[in-house]
């Protein structure tokens, strides 16, 4: 058999394989689950004064050696403290959202671990289950007003 012969058969099998082997429809590429992302002028206006950074520094999660302060931060969750610009908001709202459960705000490890009784939080219970700031928090998340 001729060189050419020889390349002709193995071109002739690999067309013959190539056309037995079926292709497999996986379907859509599925769209990524959308990201919570609530009101974001009430996260400046309400829940960074209200439940973030309030005046009562005890249960502020910024303030002087604060466990989510962006310098001595001890946790996933580092925040950028006051004073701060529209750009530090937004990096804040963008660090916040990560722990945010649209579907099910109560659900979301940024009520639960400030929340006596909810997930076990180095710093403390900071809320009070029912009562505010994890009620507006709550409803931030939700969309709700």
């Amino acid at each position: 058999m001729t060189p050419r012969a020889r390349l002709l058969l193995w071109v002739a099998l690999a067309a013959w394989a190539a056309a037995a082997c079926p292709t497999v429809d996986q379907g859509e590429v599925p769209v990524p689950p959308e990201a919570c992302r609530p009101d974001p002028a009430l996260f400046e206006s309400t829940i960074w004064p209200q439940a973030i950074a309030p005046a009562n520094q005890a249960v502020s999660c910024v303030a002087k050696a604060g466990c989510h302060a962006r310098e001595t931060g001890r946790s996933a969750l580092r925040l950028i403290a006051m004073p701060m610009s529209k750009t530090d908001y937004q990096q804040n709202y963008d660090a916040v959202t990560r722990f945010l459960n649209c579907g099910t705000p109560n659900a979301s490890p940024f009520v639960t671990k400030p929340t006596g009784g909810g997930d076990p939080h180095a710093g403390g219970d900071l809320w009070t289950a029912g009562q505010e700031p994890e009620l507006t928090v709550e409803r931030w998340i939700g969309g709700t007003p």
